[in-house]
């Protein structure tokens, strides 16, 4: 294979570079490469929320529940070799959701807001490749790898990079049969911080909520790649100061036409008015 030249990008004989790519350069970084990623669309149904002790007598009174919102607290991402299979590799995340609720008492019409911890496991497997060297920077502190075990090699992982959107919260009903037992794997102690208190172990009634997703999982590395360089991203426009003058401030914004003179339909968006009602009279 013939060495290319970092001063120029390689061109094949007999062509010029366009005008725009005559000062163009290739240079070396390091970045990370993405190597396998997957997406999904994922429905959790009947997951069993837990309460600190405080919102679990709530619970316990409710009559009834509504779910407002579901939110990602964190998520404990790990990755593993999977056997037999070289370069592909199982992601296992776990995510910690708050889930907000209101709950109804008997004889009561305002309803009380409380808060309780929903967990999801997912597992995906993606091709990571292979890699046995190892990296140390200078900006970086000492950090001693573990001694291999019969368990355990010295295969270099590749990083796992979770994505997922904020939560839709579907529904929730209440359960009063009993209280689901707390998972057997420590909640992280964030969570717990999360929450202000431990999780209750005992009560007289339960909830379930379904929730829904979009997860986006990747494995990467760290390699060295040649990319064309144009220019140094040197700013174009200067950084002008704002007035803390309210009436200025107020005088930049636009006159809100649609909010006295409602746009006409498009003719698709009128279709979807367009029903026949199956009412009789």
């Amino acid at each position: 294979m013939p060495d290319v030249s970092y001063g120029t990008v390689p061109r094949q004989s007999g062509s010029e570079p366009s005008a725009e790519n005559k000062c163009t350069d290739a240079v070396c970084i390091n970045a990370s490469r993405i190597y396998d990623s997957c997406g999904s669309k994922d429905c959790l149904s009947n997951l069993d929320v837990f309460f600190t002790p405080c919102n679990q007598c709530i619970i316990n009174n409710a009559s009834s529940v509504k779910i407002c919102k579901a939110s990602v607290i964190t998520a404990d991402v790990n990755v593993e070799s999977v056997a037999f299979h070289r370069g592909c590799y199982a992601v296992d995340v776990t995510f910690y959701f708050d889930i907000m609720l209101e709950a109804y008492t008997c004889g009561s019409t305002i309803p009380s807001k409380v808060n309780g911890l929903a967990i999801y496991g997912k597992r995906s497997v993606l091709y990571g490749s292979e890699s046995n060297s190892k990296s140390f920077s200078s900006d970086s502190c000492i950090v001693c790898s573990q001694p291999p075990t019969a368990c355990a090699c010295s295969e270099i992982m590749p990083k796992a990079t979770v994505q997922i959107s904020e939560p839709m919260a579907l529904s929730a009903r209440l359960r009063k049969d009993c209280v689901p037992p707390l998972p057997c794997a420590p909640i992280p102690e964030c969570v717990i911080t999360y929450f202000g208190d431990d999780f209750a172990v005992t009560g007289d009634a339960g909830v379930r909520a379904t929730i829904g997703i979009f997860t986006i999982t990747q494995l990467e590395r760290n390699v060295q790649l040649m990319i064309p360089s144009y220019d140094f991203c040197i700013p174009r426009k200067e950084c002008k100061p704002e007035s803390d003058d309210p009436c200025e401030v107020f005088n930049r914004v636009d006159f809100p036409n649609d909010s006295f003179f409602p746009p006409n339909a498009r003719a698709e968006e009128r279709e979807k008015c367009n029903f026949e009602c199956s009412c009789n009279g």
